[in-house]
């Protein structure tokens, strides 16, 4: 009884008000049940899908270990954990990206395809890092670098060498690569966004430091798992054709 009492002791308060903490909060339990979905479904699919709901699990599942400390650093410091998020998006965001080459696979994408976005996107997310919690001084510069990583793999999906792999491959392939791209354009675009309201000195003032990390929590979740959901219908769809 005595240590359910200290355990519980550590456990901080969260107040109604406290839309940060809710949010992580969601976040961590939506990753975990998406990855739990995720690998109990694994076994219905052939080699050919496996792989790809597999990356699908592993996507959620390390976000939902980062989330879970990101809402406790929260919850006892009331600061944005900064240094979780970006070691979270590190290992994800490269893997959604291996999510392009696998789906791509079937029209013949060679693996420079895969280290090219593997390249543009560790460009984005270390410099984003630099400029939101290294240099903030320099944080327009290092900002701007991110930005053209970001743009970058955004061409390479929408206009590049990718989309004319999807256009060969067709049907199924072609949707799915489709809905992922908008996920880039669209969902992705909130970091670059978080980036300039978040940083110290630079747009803070305009929402509060408190309401990106919101507005991340809520993207994140969506991003990882819609990213996910398509993965996991695209190969439902490929095993019934």
């Amino acid at each position: 009884m005595t240590n359910f009492i200290s355990s519980t002791a550590l456990i901080a308060k969260m107040l109604p008000t406290d839309y940060v903490g809710f949010t992580f909060f969601v976040g961590c339990m939506a990753m975990m049940a998406a990855s739990a979905f995720f690998f109990l479904s694994l076994n219905q699919f052939d080699k050919k899908w496996r792989t790809s709901v597999l990356v699908s699990g592993l996507i959620t599942f390390i976000a939902a270990v980062h989330y879970y400390y990101m809402r406790d650093y929260w919850a006892s410091f009331n600061e944005s954990p900064t240094f979780f998020r970006y070691v979270d998006w590190i290992l994800t965001v490269p893997l959604m990206c291996l999510e392009f080459y696998l789906i791509l696979k079937v029209a013949g994408a060679k693996q420079n395809l895969l280290w090219k976005m593997i390249f543009y996107s560790v460009v984005m997310l270390v410099t984003g890092y630099f400029g939101e919690a290294v240099y903030p001084e320099s944080a327009q510069v290092w900002g701007f670098i991110s930005g053209v990583a970001y743009f970058a793999i955004a061409y390479e999906i929408w206009l590049g060498s990718a989309s004319k792999l999807a256009k060969e491959a067709g049907g199924n392939v072609l949707a799915a690569h489709k809905i992922l791209c908008w996920f880039v354009l669209v969902g992705w675009a909130i970091y670059p966004l978080g980036y300039m309201l978040g940083t110290e000195g630079w747009y803070t003032s305009i929402f509060g430091k408190g309401n990106v990390d919101v507005a991340y929590n809520i993207a994140d979740a969506i991003n990882k798992i819609g990213f996910g959901l398509v993965i996991y219908t695209l190969a439902v769809k490929s095993q019934k054709d």
